[in-house]
């Protein structure tokens, strides 16, 4: 073998270089590294594509900008020397089933302290990506890196969970629960972007480095559970198929997966989206025409829209990144841009219960205010709410405790935080999305559109003045009495009116809202949302 076929380990040479045959200890080196590429897999990599799944390695290399990874622990083989020949480990359990390493993404957009990035991917195809005794260890040292360096991490968490079979372990540990894999790994909430991967199966320890992740990405062909067939069954809860288990419909919906994707390929494009709102600013965007804005809310206050759209069409074009949307979808979280900004935010949907807030999007909100003020970026708040759901129905979900949620969260927020109510701002709710009050917000700003109340209106109305509709006969005019009432109501509680009164702080042109954020960003000190801060996300 010659120089010059090892590119990865001998980079560029002069021509002399190139032609003079490499010394035995390197080939021998080169040989023992090329049993984890997947070129020299093809059994391996056969099977994931009839998955239509990527391989692990070929996941990391799409993530990484090309030729960045520098890979810790490749040599790596399973604990089983006492039950398999060195040969055999060797050739079938490359890396012990975890490829982890350094690199940067998204290197091209942004500076090289900015795109630096860990990453962690267990291999399915080397023992169904179970834990080993020596894939632990390489975790172990890689999140004493993550920590001291404060390395964004991508975790694949594909895989089983603990590993049996391991038997060069037995004397070293009985049942591995001194671990500190699984403290270490949690400790990095808050301190720098976490971001879990799965395509497939996912399940016990794997599972439970997961769910400590920000945000949790996930294939249609997921299946993620704290306990995996195996476990179900030993614990005398019955047999079923791995596919039976946390399913991607169960888990998008009930909060745990973040960002429902088709395959790898969009896996790892999101996962890349996802760490770019934290690497900051971007020089080039691309913005529709603002006036736009103008129409998209309707002249009837009845009638729904699709505030997705208002979103996307204020911030920069295909910068929106929306989190947990089968989820309380009442509330719409994500992250855009705006000029090159990143900004968290939070939107009241009104085509679900007219846009009340329930308990899980109140849980939606808080976790992106969380994620938020962890790694210093700004929140963007679009009110168009009648208030907290009410009922005895709501409280069944312990809507008292969850909602307030996001007073306790809203009002410990440094982060600059600017609020724009583009129709309905009543009563706790909307306080709630302005980070508790109209005044607590850098600014809190309605479009003419914008209507005020301490409730809702019409209800406002018929509790206020039961006494006098109720001391009106006549049908007709009840209902004209009532219409007045509403009418004069309504006047009262115009953003114009409001504004007036100074509860909020203007009535601005739609048009002009990414002018009002921009100014407001740039009216901050420039630390304010990027000074180091670390506090735990909730993993909820």
């Amino acid at each position: 073998m010659l120089l010059n076929e090892h590119k990865g380990v001998c980079g560029k040479m002069n021509n002399k270089a190139e032609t003079k045959p490499i010394r035995p200890e390197l080939a021998e080196m080169i040989k023992r590294h090329s049993f984890a590429l997947d070129e020299n897999r093809p059994d391996a990599v056969a099977k994931r594509q009839q998955k239509n799944q990527r391989t692990a390695r070929a996941n990391v290399e799409d993530l990484c900008d090309a030729g960045s990874l520098i890979e810790y622990g490749a040599l790596a083989i399973a604990a089983q020397r006492g039950r398999r020949s060195e040969e055999d480990l060797i050739s079938k359990t490359p890396a012990d089933g975890l490829i982890a390493g350094i690199g940067s993404v998204n290197g091209s957009s942004f500076e090289s302290n900015k795109s630096r990035c860990m990453v962690m991917a267990y291999d399915y195809t080397v023992l169904a990506g179970t834990q080993g005794f020596f894939n632990h260890k390489k975790i172990d040292r890689m999140l004493k890196l993550a920590h001291e360096q404060s390395l964004p991490l991508v975790l694949f968490a594909e895989g089983g969970g603990g590993r049996p079979g391991d038997v060069d372990a037995i004397g070293i540990m009985t049942t591995g629960l001194d671990l500190s894999t699984f403290g270490a790994f949690a400790k990095l909430s808050g301190k720098v972007p976490v971001v879990g991967v799965v395509s497939g199966s996912c399940f016990a320890g794997n599972a439970a480095l997961l769910g400590c992740c920000d945000v949790i990405i996930a294939t249609r062909n997921s299946n993620i559970g704290m306990g995996g067939p195996v476990m179900i069954e030993g614990g005398g809860l019955g047999v079923f198929k791995a596919e039976e288990v946390g399913p991607i419909d169960v888990q998008s919906a009930n909060g745990v997966v973040d960002i429902e994707v088709a395959d790898d390929v969009e896996a790892v494009a999101a996962a890349r989206k996802y760490l770019s709102y934290f690497q900051g600013k971007t020089a080039k965007w691309e913005a529709a025409d603002q006036l736009r804005l103008r129409d998209l809310i309707p002249e009837n206050n009845k009638r729904a829209y699709n505030v997705r759209t208002v979103i996307k069409a204020l911030a920069d074009m295909d910068s929106f990144l929306e989190l947990r949307p089968k989820f309380g979808p009442g509330m719409i979280t994500g992250f855009v841009r705006i000029e090159g900004q990143p900004f968290g935010l939070i939107a009241n949907n009104c085509m679900h219960m007219a846009g009340a807030i329930e308990a899980e999007g109140a849980d939606k909100a808080a976790k992106l205010m969380q994620i938020c003020q962890a790694h210093g970026l700004p929140i963007l708040s679009l009110c168009d709410t009648p208030g907290f759901m009410v009922g005895p129905e709501i409280e069944k979900r312990a809507q008292v405790r969850h909602v307030c949620r996001m007073f306790v969260i809203g009002s410990h927020l440094t982060v600059p935080y600017f609020t724009v109510v583009l129709r309905r701002g009543y009563g706790l709710g909307a306080m709630a999305m302005a980070r508790g009050g109209f005044h607590e917000s850098f600014f809190t700003a309605a479009w003419p559109t914008g209507e005020f109340g301490a409730m809702g209106i019409e209800g406002a109305i018929k509790a206020g003045f039961k006494k006098e509709l109720a001391a009106v006969d006549d049908e007709k005019e009840r209902e004209k009495l009532y219409e007045q009432l509403v009418g004069e109501l309504y006047k009262r509680g115009k953003a114009l009116n409001i504004a007036a009164y100074v509860e909020i702080d203007s009535v601005i042109d739609p048009a002009d809202t990414r002018k009002w954020i921009m100014q407001g960003i740039k009216s901050v000190p420039s630390d304010q949302h990027r000074k180091p801060r670390h506090s735990f996300i909730d993993p909820w």
